[in-house]
C-alpha cells in the first residue's frame, strides 16, 4: 500500500488516541477464562434492564424492519410533559454522548477555543481535538471544577464550556449558587454545556434546578442520558434541552435517524415509569454508603461523589490494582488516562456486588507491596 491516508485526515483527527470504554465482561472471559464476572466499570445500572421494558417493547420488535421516527416526536412529547419545557426545546441523541459531538460540529471551529476542567469527562477534550480547536483545560480545585478560574479563562475566541455536574469520573458537583454565579458571568456569545450524565442520582438538596436556570440564560445547553438511571445504556439513547433556536441548530446536523426504533419506545417506556428510577436511586444511596464504610475502614481515601460510582485512592498504582482484581473476576475502571494514577472508578452495584469487591480489594491490597 502506498498512499498514506494518515496524511489524509484531518490535523485533529490525526492526533487522536480512541476513547477507551470499560473492559467488557467477554473479553475477560476470553483473556483469563474467568467466570462469574461482576463489571463495575462502566457507570451501568446494577439493577439490570428494566422488566417492564422487556415486555412491553414486544410490538416494537415486529417494525424492526421500518425505519424509527426521524424526528422521535413521541419521545420528544413525553420529555416536554415531563420537563415542562416546549417539544422545540429537545434535541435528541444516540446517547448524550452524541449529542456533545453535535455542539461541538455545530459552534466550534479550528479557530475557537473550548473550556473545560481537569479531571471531566475524557469526550470533551476528544471532541474538541476532532475540530482543531484549542482546549483549555483549568486546573481542578477539591477534584472537582473550579468555575472562577474557568470564568477566567474565557477568551474572544472561547466558544463552548462544558461542566459535568456531577462529573465523571471524580463525582464532584457544583451547587445552584456557583452555577448561577457563573453563568451570569459569561457573555451570551458562549455556549456553555451542562452535562447531566448522573443527575437523578443526586439527594444533595443544593444540586442545581437547570431548567430554572435555562429559563434565564439562552446560552446554556443542558445534556441528558437515559443510559444511567434508567438502565438503557445498552441502547444509547440521551437528550439535550436549549433554547429553541439553539435546538434548531443542532437538529440541522442531526442524523435524521440517530435514534433508532427500539431506543425510543423503551426510553419513553422508562420515562414513565417512575417505580425502577426510585428503586434506582435508592439502590445507589444504600451500595454508596456501602464501599464509603468499607473504604473508611481499610483506611483508604475517596473522592465524595453523588452519582452512581465513587473514586478511590489506593497505595499502589490504580492500574497493578486494577490488573489484579482482574483476576479475582472484578472489572473496575483505572483512571490513569485521567491524570489519576493512583485512584480507581468502581461503579456502585447490588449490595452482593459491592461485598465481592470490597473483599477482593482487601485481598488485592494485603498482597500488594
Amino acid at each position: 500500500m502506498s498512499c498514506d491516508f494518515f496524511a489524509l485526515a484531518t490535523a485533529g483527527v490525526q492526533g487522536l488516541q480512541p476513547y477507551q470504554p470499560g473492559k467488557p465482561i467477554e473479553e475477560l472471559e476470553r483473556e483469563y477464562g474467568i467466570q462469574n464476572i461482576i463489571k463495575l466499570a462502566s457507570n451501568e445500572n446494577p439493577l439490570g434492564t428494566n422488566p417492564l421494558i422487556i415486555s412491553e417493547l414486544q410490538s416494537s420488535l415486529k417494525q424492526l424492519f421500518r425505519y424509527p421516527d426521524g424526528n422521535g416526536f413521541t419521545l420528544k412529547q413525553a420529555l416536554a410533559q415531563k420537563l415542562v419545557v416546549s417539544a422545540d426545546m429537545i434535541t435528541l441523541g444516540n446517547g448524550s454522548n452524541d449529542i456533545l459531538e453535535l455542539i461541538a460540529r455545530t459552534f466550534v471551529t479550528a479557530e475557537n477555543s473550548v473550556i473545560f476542567s481537569q479531571y471531566a469527562f475524557a469526550i470533551y477534550p476528544l471532541v474538541t481535538q476532532a475540530m482543531g480547536a484549542k482546549s483549555l483545560e483549568i486546573p481542578a480545585i477539591e477534584w472537582g471544577h473550579d468555575l472562577t478560574a474557568m470564568q477566567t479563562a474565557v477568551r474572544d475566541d472561547t466558544r463552548v464550556i462544558f461542566i459535568a455536574n456531577p462529573n465523571n469520573p471524580t463525582g464532584t458537583w457544583v451547587n445552584h449558587t456557583q452555577l448561577q454565579t457563573f453563568l451570569a458571568a459569561i457573555p451570551e456569545d458562549k455556549i456553555v454545556v451542562l452535562d447531566e450524565a448522573y443527575f437523578e442520582y443526586v439527594e444533595d438538596t443544593s444540586y442545581p434546578n437547570s431548567l430554572v436556570l435555562l429559563e434565564k440564560y439562552p446560552n446554556l445547553i443542558i445534556t441528558r442520558t437515559f443510559s444511567k438511571a434508567y438502565g438503557l445504556a445498552g441502547l444509547r439513547v440521551g437528550y439535550a434541552i436549549s433554547h429553541p433556536k439553539i435546538a434548531n441548530l443542532l437538529n440541522r446536523i442531526r442524523q435524521p435517524f440517530n435514534v433508532n426504533l427500539l431506543a425510543l419506545a423503551a426510553a419513553t417506556i422508562a420515562l414513565n415509569d417512575r417505580h425502577y428510577l426510585e428503586k434506582s436511586v435508592i439502590a445507589n444511596r444504600w451500595g454508596m454508603q456501602q464501599l464509603i464504610d468499607a473504604f473508611q475502614s481499610m483506611n483508604l481515601a475517596f473522592i465524595p461523589s453523588v452519582g452512581n460510582f465513587i473514586t478511590v485512592q489506593l497505595p499502589s498504582t490504580g492500574l497493578i490494582i486494577y490488573e489484579k482484581l482482574l483476576l479475582e473476576g472484578i472489572i473496575v475502571r483505572p483512571l490513569a488516562n485521567y491524570q489519576m494514577p493512583y485512584h480507581l472508578r468502581v461503579t456502585i452495584g447490588t449490595q452482593e456486588e459491592n461485598a465481592r469487591f470490597i473483599q477482593a480489594l482487601q485481598k488485592v491490597i494485603s498482597t500488594t507491596s
